[in-house]
């Protein structure tokens, strides 16, 4: 079974996602599946932290790929404990509404921090320029897709969500707190088998 993306997307503050289920391997978020549909999940996602680099770039691809740098530094050690962390899935992308190509021209790449780092994550090296988001308990609609997560793709899978969403009993259910308008969760390379789930 191929592992794939999943996108949250937000046209009022509702956060929608495309998630494919994680190898039990590797920490994840943990939810619980409230409601389901042949194209999408309602998810409620408990409380949980993160570690966070806001990225400006008008490419989702190139943002993702800049704010996962910086992350990746900081689970191999670049931290004021010298702290290596266990590789979690999955890396958060969120598209913070704007101006830009995909109407952003913000991001925030976010990287699930593991269980044992949860209530005390270990201080990022200043120049990283990472801080840690509490993630409040909420629920999420969840379309799940594989492969390549490009800037094209992920606007079509998103307003495939929109449309979805606004067809189910969950259409009217959107909230104004979010400040993004959606985000894409990456749990491995689009080329990546997953053989021992």
């Amino acid at each position: 079974m191929e592992r794939g993306r999943l996108l949250t997307i937000t046209a009022v503050g509702f956060l929608c996602w495309a998630v494919v289920v994680p190898c039990k391997a590797i920490e994840s978020p943990q939810y619980m599946v409230v409601h389901s549909e042949s194209d999408f999940d309602i998810r409620l996602y408990w409380d949980s932290t993160w570690m966070s680099a806001s990225v400006r770039d008008l490419s989702f691809q190139k943002a993702t790929l800049y704010g996962f740098h910086r992350l990746f530094q900081y689970i191999q050690g670049a931290n004021l404990n010298f702290s290596r962390i266990a590789m979690t899935a999955p890396v958060l992308t969120s598209i913070v509404p704007g101006a830009g190509p995909l109407h952003s021209s913000a991001y925030f790449v976010r990287f699930y921090l593991p269980v044992k780092f949860q209530d005390d994550p270990p201080v990022p090296l200043p120049e990283l320029n990472l801080k840690p988001y509490k993630w409040r308990s909420h629920c999420a609609a969840i379309r799940k897709f594989s492969g390549f997560a490009t800037d094209d793709k992920i606007v079509k899978e998103a307003e495939k969500l929109a449309t979805s969403l606004t067809r189910s009993p969950w259409a009217n259910s959107t909230s104004s707190e979010s400040n993004y308008a959606y985000s894409i969760a990456q749990y491995d390379s689009p080329f990546q088998v997953n053989q021992s789930c």
